[in-house]
């Protein structure tokens, strides 16, 4: 069996671990979802490494400045920290392949679904990704798993309801799980691999 240092859940960032506003050009509207700070906990109190990859194009498409999405992600952390979270990494595709200017404009590996930002992170934390996670609210990210042979998990929050309830009948194939949200999400992982349930305890247990 792997050990779980050589496991991450990757999450996906807006509509995953955070509300889904569109594109976020000020810290203000930065939001967790109420279920994200117990479900990055959860993955820490297991030991597995808890990693964002996050697609972030606005600053190709002029929306905002480039250092708004390193602000961005300090505030995540930051929000995450106050509740006792913690991530052990961002990986984040800045780029788009036919809007833009260089160095944003770009047809790079990183923009998921390629693999580019988790075969960054394996290198970096020594990761075997068919033993990892990834957790989003679009399909893509579960394409992102397959193609690395990770499992893929679909989130209903964000996009993930209406990509759930309009698309899956296009999709070419099944997410290895579909929660409620993230909490869900992670509980369902790591109660496959013996580690402590993610979700609180019932009334009355």
């Amino acid at each position: 069996m792997t050990d779980v240092a050589h496991r991450a859940i990757f999450f996906d960032r807006d509509g995953t671990l955070n509300e889904e506003v569109g594109y976020i050009n000020h810290v203000s509207r930065l939001r967790l979802l109420p279920a994200a700070a117990a479900a990055v906990r959860a993955v820490n109190a297991a030991g597995w490494r808890a990693i964002v990859v996050t697609n972030q194009a606005g600053a190709a498409r002029g929306y905002f400045p480039g250092w708004m999405i390193e602000a961005v992600h300090a505030r995540l952390q930051e929000e995450l920290a106050a509740a006792g979270a913690r991530l052990d990494a961002i990986y984040v595709c800045p780029h788009h392949p036919t809007v833009g200017e260089p160095p944003y404009r770009l047809d790079c590996e990183c923009r998921k679904p390629k693999p580019g930002l988790l075969l960054q992170a394996a290198r970096d934390f020594g990761l075997e990704l068919t033993q990892c996670v990834v957790v989003g609210d679009r399909y893509s990210d579960v394409q992102l798993a397959h193609r690395v042979g990770a499992q893929g998990v679909l989130v209903l929050t964000g996009y993930g309801r209406g990509e759930y309830e309009h698309q899956r009948e296009q999709w070419p194939g099944w997410p290895d799980y579909v929660a409620e949200d993230v909490l869900d999400a992670v509980t369902w992982v790591l109660e496959r691999q013996g580690a402590p349930s993610a979700a609180p305890p019932k009334a009355g247990s």
